[in-house]
């Protein structure tokens, strides 16, 4: 059973996905954009099993609290603010972590700020490399990141409409019918929301402040040794596969699943992902307490 909660951070209400035995090793599973915990919503229980499995929604995301651009400054570190005082709320202070996309900015900067937390990561399209970012995708990124103009604005507002974010779930894909229609009606929902469009394009300024975190990133990967799963849709149009071989350079006994799929493959791919989640991490964290 998976309990919808809410939980109070900072003056903020954030909501989070919770399933799972209270005493088991912790999975915390963070979500890309312009999804939410949504995404996980079939994950979580395949995993809640054996595993105490936390799925929050960031700050301006989802279900969670969304306060304006002119109340908040919308970062990566702002969002990693949040989540980790959720995790510390709700009494958890070491855990794997599941990333996509935005998930992986947000779950380096947990890891770098506390290495001792994390006991494994298991990362889905979710890049810690200059290697794997498709250019054609990113350009209109870097662009408004270095010159802020109501002409590169436009280009990233582009990744805000219905056809941007229908195509995110759709890309190679190689059977488009599995991918059901729900997740980007419901992303765009949300995207919708007043406000909602400058939150998202504030961060978009923001992410060029990720490839800089990232020879921190390699340097605890080689320090720590900490277990890596990546498992990445081969035919993603953002993150390419690139980004899940090159986990293999700092963490030489990292798992590299490349599936037949797109940057959301779990929408075609979960029971696959699940089973290679559950296997990585019988391997390599202690047995669940309550066996």
């Amino acid at each position: 059973m998976t309990h919808h909660r809410y939980a109070t951070v900072n003056g903020r209400r954030l909501f989070y996905r919770e399933a799972g035995p209270a005493d088991a090793p912790v999975v915390v599973l963070l979500h890309g954009f312009p999804t939410s915990s949504f995404m996980f919503r079939e994950l979580i229980g395949e995993l809640a099993g054996d595993y105490r499995v936390i799925a929050p929604d960031y700050l301006g995301f989802g279900y969670s609290d969304a306060p304006s651009v002119e109340e908040f400054d919308y970062t990566f570190d702002a969002l990693a603010d949040f989540t980790a005082g959720l995790l510390k709320q709700v009494g958890v202070s070491r855990y794997a972590i599941y990333v996509q996309d935005y998930g992986a900015p947000v779950g380096w900067r947990l890891a770098l700020r506390d290495p001792a937390a994390i006991t494994a990561i298991i990362t889905q399209n979710g890049n810690g490399y200059e290697a794997g970012f498709v250019p054609e995708f990113w350009r209109p990124v870097w662009d408004f990141h270095r010159d802020h103009t109501p002409e590169t604005e436009a280009a990233v507002r582009e990744a805000l409409t219905l056809d941007s974010v229908r195509w995110q779930y759709l890309h190679g894909e190689p059977d488009q019918t599995l991918v059901s229609p729900d997740t980007w009606h419901h992303d765009l929902a949300l995207l919708s929301r007043p406000g909602n469009d400058k939150i998202q394009v504030k961060l978009f300024g923001d992410y060029a402040t990720n490839p800089p975190l990232y020879p921190k990133l390699h340097e605890f990967l080689r320090t720590s040794r900490v277990p890596v799963l990546a498992v990445w849709g081969a035919n993603d149009g953002i993150f390419a596969p690139e980004g899940a071989r090159a986990f293999a350079a700092d963490q030489p006994d990292a798992e590299i699943h490349l599936l037949e799929g797109g940057h959301f493959v779990l929408e075609t791919h979960v029971a696959q992902i699940a089973e290679l989640t559950k296997t990585f991490l019988v391997k390599n964290l202690p047995a669940p307490t309550h066996i």
